[in-house]
This record gives structure tokens, sequence and C-alpha cells, in this order.
């Protein structure tokens, strides 16, 4: 058997089934929540640009306190 054979199948590297199932769990759960969370990300930057398009808006068409425009 090569040396690299024997570096393969070291006892140290190997990781239990259970702990295996358990990181890639973890790892489906924060993709999860990274995907909610840019989602929400995407969400608030559409709502922020509404709102300054509306802020631009209201303060085009309202009157200064010397009565101009």
């Amino acid at each position: 058997m090569s040396e690299e054979g024997r570096e393969a199948i070291r006892v140290d590297d190997v990781v239990p089934a259970a702990e295996l199932r358990r990181l890639e769990e973890r790892v489906r759960d924060l993709e999860r929540l990274l995907g909610r969370k840019t989602m929400e990300n995407e969400i608030l930057k559409e709502a922020l640009d509404l709102a300054r398009a509306k802020k631009a808006i209201l303060l085009s068409s309202s009157v200064l306190p010397d009565g101009s425009r």
C-alpha cells in the first residue's frame, strides 16, 4: 500500500456518521437562514427605494413657508 493510502485511512481523520449528519443539518439550517436574511435584505432595500421616491415626490409638491413651491 502506498504512503498516500495509509494517510487516507488514519483513524483520527474519521468522523462518526452521527456527527456528520449533525454537521450537514447545521449547514442546511445556516444556508436556509442566509437565504431568509438575503430575502429580508432585498425587501428592505426595495421598501427604502420606494420610501425615498415617495419622499422626493412629497417634497417636490409641498408648499414652502413663504408660500412658494
